[in-house]
């Protein structure tokens, strides 16, 4: 198969997207991508409604096979209007078609949202198709009539091309192809996920929404079955946006013998870093051009299945917990997991930093109705979890290691204290509270760092040895630091923010990696969320995030 451009409303762009909702979701990933994959030739945002919506709690993802997953994200997005302004400002490249997604529950709706996107975007994909949000997706795209109306609306109100997103949970999807086309659609995106499924665990739905659509390789059938009735439905005339289990040159040829002639790759792209996704594509190219199906090696395996761990101590230090457990996990210094209790009748989980990897320790601040929850657990409950995710902290060759956190931040760098001292390296640790009654027990970092833990509290109720009443910034003057150090910072942004500039005064960039508390709801890299201000996923390429 010999890949080549697609003329697109008028552009000419490389034949491939991720679909709308996964990796892409915040500008600022998006465009980091975009200028980095020339083989992403469009990008399809997420889907945005007139107003902004929340979407569901965690959990939102679950993978029920390899390959195969399961969500109810929930159509959440900052609305139209706020969702303009982020594409507005994002640096795409001018070489690549957005197509911008919509999600309405009416007619009325879908106008206002085209209406507020379209100087922003290249085209337009109407989202019929969302198989768990009440009111919204396939709740209006399983009638002809109503996706006629809205389709001729919308086509009315812009001069830029159409694209309808239809569903495969439908018995008349040929109907429906063609009165979008009939309606003034110039092109069709086939198809979302399939379903909605149930997904459990010991009895318990994984999803918070407890059913949600299917995804990944397990639905690939049912996307090539669509897209060719699809196709002899409209004809060949009608560009076809394909996607549904794609993972491999081989899928992508059975996509286009089935009609598609662009191709949408989602779920396959779980793990993977940025660099990962370009190795991946490349090689994806490589294969078409040869007839090779090689590109497909280069998959990751992730592990989204929960265990139970047993509670066998708990240290309590105000509104912060500290849970020791009865096993021990293959974690690095740096990464997280999620943990997880029955509520609602689903799991609900949130992330948290491995604070010790042997017992298998996690550190939970009070905050919100999870942590308000989880915190209440007592000796002898039990718990899940799941992971470890992220990416292990670059230790070095420097011997010398700074490793400041503030509050809970404690959490994220106690593991890092730990392989230090295994590594022989030495290490100052600098920690801020508030109040001295917020301290967990310092006695296994202080062996760690061998005695160089300084405390700073800024009502200056700790008087041990070496603290200061003030923040964490006031210890740097005391430590007697080496500006040559590898600096690890974990806590609130204004805490980082402050202690990295002290640290760029005289270090270099290259040697301070920061973690801070981004949203993170699948661990994985597929939802987006955690993308920091340079669109970097935190999920999959830090936590803890070089400086530069």
């Amino acid at each position: 198969m010999k890949l080549k451009k697609i003329e697109l409303g008028d552009k000419e762009v490389w034949p491939f997207t991720i679909p709308s909702g996964i990796i892409m979701t915040e500008p600022r990933c998006a465009a980091k991508l975009l200028n980095e994959i020339p083989w992403l030739g469009i990008w399809t945002t997420k889907s945005y409604t007139r107003e902004p919506r929340k979407g569901n709690r965690e959990s939102i993802l679950t993978q029920y096979e390899p390959g195969s997953f399961g969500n109810a994200v929930g159509l959440a997005n900052p609305g139209a209007e706020q969702g303009r302004e982020q594409i507005k400002q994002a640096d795409i490249p001018d070489d690549r078609f957005v197509l911008g997604s919509s999600a309405g529950s009416c007619e009325k709706e879908f106008v206002f949202i085209i209406e507020t996107l379209d100087d922003v975007v290249d085209g337009h994909e109407l989202n019929f198709s969302c198989p768990h949000a009440e009111g919204h997706g396939s709740a209006i795209g399983t009638d002809p009539n109503l996706v006629y109306d809205i389709t001729r609306a919308v086509c009315q109100k812009t001069k830029k091309p159409v694209f309808a997103k239809l569903t495969p949970n439908t018995s008349n999807l040929e109907e429906i192809a063609r009165a979008s086309v009939r309606a003034g659609a110039r092109g069709i995106v086939a198809i979302n996920t399939v379903g909605p499924g149930y997904y459990s665990h010991h009895g318990h739905a994984i999803l918070t929404n407890k059913v949600g659509g299917m995804s990944g390789r397990a639905i690939m059938p049912i996307g090539l079955k669509c897209v060719r009735e699809i196709m002899q439905a409209v004809g060949k005339e009608i560009p076809i946006i394909g996607m549904g289990g794609i993972r491999t040159a081989r899928d992508i040829e059975e996509y286009s013998e089935a009609g598609a002639d662009v191709f949408g790759i989602g779920s396959a792209l779980a793990g993977m870093a940025d660099r990962d996704i370009l190795i991946y594509l490349n090689n994806l190219v490589i294969d078409l051009g040869n007839r090779t199906n090689y590109a497909g090696q280069l998959l990751k395996k992730v592990d989204m299945a929960y265990k139970g761990v047993r509670i066998q101590k708990v240290g309590s230090y105000g509104d912060f917990k500290v849970f020791k457990t009865d096993t021990s996990i293959n974690a690095k210094p740096g990464q997280f997991v999620f943990a997880a209790i029955p509520a609602g009748g689903s799991l609900q989980e949130k992330p948290f930093s491995v604070m010790d990897d042997d017992p298998f320790t996690l550190g939970v601040l009070s905050r919100g109705e999870f942590t308000r929850a989880f915190n209440q657990l007592q000796e002898g409950d039990e718990f899940y979890f799941r992971g470890p995710y992220g990416r292990e902290v670059y230790m070095g060759a420097e011997e010398n290691k700074v490793l400041v956190a503030g509050g809970c931040g404690i959490a994220g760098i106690n593991l890092i204290a730990k392989r230090a001292s295994a590594l022989r390296h030495s290490a100052k640790v600098l920690l801020g509270f508030k109040t001295s009654s917020e301290i967990p027990d310092l006695t296994q970092l202080q062996k760690w760092a061998e005695g160089e833990v300084y405390v700073a509290t800024e009502d200056g109720s700790y008087t041990g040895k070496n603290s200061v009443r003030g923040r964490v910034t006031n210890l740097f003057s005391i430590a007697n630091l080496n500006p040559n150090s590898q600096f690890f910072n974990c806590g609130p942004r204004e805490m980082v923010d402050a202690v990295e500039r002290i640290e760029l005064e005289n270090g270099d960039k290259r040697r301070i990696y920061s973690s801070l508390d981004y949203i993170t709801s699948c661990g994985v890299g597929l939802c987006g969320k955690c993308a920091d201000e340079k669109g970097r996923r935190t999920c999959v390429e830090g936590p803890f995030m070089r400086a530069d």
